[in-house]
């Protein structure tokens, strides 16, 4: 099955050419440089850069993988969640391609794309296995039984892991995005420097909270004397990290503990987190499971995740999905 997969949930435009769990082409237009001076993403920024991009990005998409759009078996879309004028730029343009070539369409739900971004080739993992998907939008454990969809075990009550990075790092002047810049500085401080909460560790249930901690980043910041910041910089930044890897850690080994899984998976842009991704090792050594960690380029919103998806969903046929929404 060859599929064009389009994703524009967020602020990158990316299209991607998957066959079968081989991926072709994964194109991604990225437009952190035009937010970057707003401190965070700006939604109506994101969609118009979306509706100049997106045709070229599928152009690169279908040229890179030497396909034509003639031999498309399926066109694949992000429908949600995520910001819902970007999200129309990609459905709109999925329904007209679709149309106009009388192929069956696709809709993907943006989480569903990041647990499939495991199905993809070099060493697919398959069900059963438990997801930790975390993102700047989204923080949940998956319990993926079957390559069609997952159980949501457990997700964030407030704020995701991604945002609280980002937030974090715009409170240490630290630019964006955020979790790479903290992850860099935080390589130079001291993790335990900063006794900062790591929300919810003691809670029996499997959701997240992290509004709690920005608060607590917010008043250690200004409780420090004046010229202190800078020097003290680099050990927020560590002990900021830590608390946020505590609690996804602390989460993923309780989901461990209450079902049988053999194999655990991360996705979403803070899985590619270098202190996530090594205590997510230890524990699956510990326990004798294997670990799968897709490469980075898969960790962050992609078209390729949303193609892998979307071979296991059934397809819209012609004219049914013209009537098709996004969702935010």
């Amino acid at each position: 099955m060859l599929v064009l997969a389009l994703e524009t949930s967020c602020d990158d435009t990316c299209a991607a050419v998957v066959e079968d769990a081989e991926i072709r082409s994964n194109v991604i237009s990225s437009q952190a440089a035009a937010h970057e001076r707003y401190g965070g993403i700006v939604p109506e920024v994101a969609s118009r850069h979306h509706v100049e991009l997106v045709n070229p990005v599928i152009e690169a998409a279908l040229r890179e993988a030497g396909a034509r759009l003639g031999e498309v078996d399926r066109v694949a879309v992000t429908r949600g969640p995520g910001l819902i004028g970007a999200l129309l730029v990609g459905v709109a343009t999925a329904k007209a391609i679709a149309a106009a070539t009388r192929k069956p369409l696709a809709g993907v739900d943006h989480l569903h794309g990041h647990v499939a971004a495991n199905f993809l080739a070099p060493d697919p993992l398959d069900p059963p296995f438990l997801c930790l998907v975390a993102s700047g939008g989204h923080t949940l454990l998956a319990g993926v039984r079957e390559h069609g969809g997952f159980e949501t075990l457990g997700q964030t009550l407030d704020d995701a892991a991604g945002e609280a990075l980002d937030k974090g790092a715009r409170l240490l002047g630290l630019g964006f995005p955020g979790g790479p810049a903290i992850e860099r500085l935080a390589r130079e401080g001291d993790p335990g420097a900063f006794p900062f909460p790591a929300a919810m560790r003691e809670d029996p249930r499997l959701d997240f909270s992290f509004s709690g901690l920005k608060t607590a980043l917010l008043y250690a910041i200004r409780a420090l004397p004046d010229g202190e910041l800078e020097r003290r910089r680099a050990d927020l930044a560590a002990s900021y990290q830590e608390a946020i890897v505590a609690q996804l850690a602390s989460k993923l080994e309780r989901a461990l503990d209450a079902g049988e899984w053999r194999a655990v998976a991360l996705g979403g842009g803070v899985a590619a987190n270098g202190r996530l991704r090594e205590r997510a090792a230890e524990i699956c050594e510990a326990r004798g499971l294997r670990l799968k960690l897709v490469p980075g380029q898969l960790c962050t919103d992609n078209a390729a995740m949303i193609g892998s998806a979307a071979r296991f969903l059934e397809a819209a046929p012609y004219p049914d999905y013209l009537r098709w929404d996004a969702w935010a």
